[in-house]
């Protein structure tokens, strides 16, 4: 190796790992940010589930998690998770969590039917939280007003990296604006469901869509969700249906809307029923999860998971999710970025 091409390797391993201490400081900091802000507190989480019990999550209802068989358990299948949304609603009964207490967890996850691209990977790493709620909750007012946390949450963490780093400037405005998938699709009906989130996004910088999940006036859902955590089919006090939605920043560095956060008000036993009918999903009542649901043996609740290396890739102006997080790429992928100011970890 040449000298040129040592100190020009040198300097890159650096850059990387100025961007490494900058994800742990990301993470430390909101983690404890996102709890205080939210009354939760940090539980371990799995990485395998046992399968057939309906904990693991098949994310827009199509989704194949990695199953195979453990040997000390007479060959009895699990799964490697790839969302905890429903594992958290059963943990909140288990540790007996009270309305307005919670819990947080880190969560590690492989989607491999994840089509990848610079945004998404098969590695997925995500704060999920849930919270237990009184039945009366079950509105719109609870889901902006944690919306709202959320978004503070982020926003003082955007600051704090600044007084930490100041090259690195703060970029969301003040509020997020609050928007209906149907409002949207009034908006701009000649427009896909992307389209839309790209004008709306770039227009007010921070928005929340809310409703996705069910069939909007133009016969199709603004994005596909799973019948059995979120709801999304009951009619809200705007006259929309749905109560839940996506977190979505305006990312200058893209040039597009980026996906940070997907929450909301979880099913009930009424709104589950409706959503396995409609997506014809029945056979799921048979399974453990639904069954205590539908038994009302879970707590009502609220939750989401909010992204870390996408919240990483957007704080840090990063061009690919690579940069912040180590996975598997295409050789093409590294080909292409190889000697480049893109740095895949």
């Amino acid at each position: 190796m040449t000298f040129q091409a040592e100190t020009i390797h040198i300097s890159c391993a650096n850059d990387m790992l100025k961007t490494e201490e900058m994800i742990d400081f990301i993470k430390t900091r909101y983690e404890k940010t996102l709890a205080g802000l939210l009354d939760i507190v940090k539980v371990s989480a799995p990485v395998v589930v046992p399968d057939g019990t309906g904990i693991n999550d098949d994310l827009n209802g199509t989704e194949e998690p990695i199953r195979f068989p453990i040997a000390s358990l007479n060959g009895q299948k699990a799964s490697i998770i790839q969302s905890l949304a429903k594992w958290k609603r059963m943990r909140l009964r288990y540790y007996h969590i009270p309305p307005g207490k919670g819990i947080l967890t880190d969560m590690r996850a492989l989607r491999p039917g994840e089509k990848l691209s610079p945004i998404h990977s098969v590695y997925v790493d995500q704060w999920d939280w849930e919270k237990s709620i009184f039945p009366e909750q079950r509105n719109l007012k609870l889901l902006k007003s944690t919306v709202e946390i959320i978004y503070k949450s982020i926003r003082l963490l955007e600051d704090e990296l600044f007084e930490r780093y100041s090259w690195i400037t703060p970029q969301l405005p003040p509020f997020i604006t609050f928007i209906h998938a149907e409002e949207l699709c009034r908006m701009y009906p000649e427009l896909t469901p992307k389209q839309r989130e790209h004008e709306a996004t770039k227009k007010f910088k921070a928005i929340f869509i809310m409703g996705i999940g069910n069939e909007l006036t133009d016969g199709k859902p603004h994005d596909q969700r799973a019948p059995d955590y979120d709801d999304w089919s009951t009619l809200n006090e705007e006259g929309f249906y749905g109560l839940n939605g996506d977190i979505l920043f305006w990312n200058p560095v893209l040039n597009s809307a980026f996906e940070i956060s997907s929450m909301g008000i979880r099913v009930d036993p009424r709104s589950m029923e409706r959503q396995l009918e409609i997506s014809g999903c029945q056979d799921r009542k048979n399974l453990l999860f639904h069954k205590l649901l539908l038994d009302g043996q879970l707590p009502l609740s609220i939750g989401g998971g909010i992204g870390q290396s996408r919240l990483c890739m957007f704080l840090l102006k990063k061009l690919h999710i690579g940069e912040v997080q180590s996975s598997v790429w295409p050789t093409e992928v590294m080909k292409k970025y190889e000697g480049k100011d893109v740095k895949l970890l």
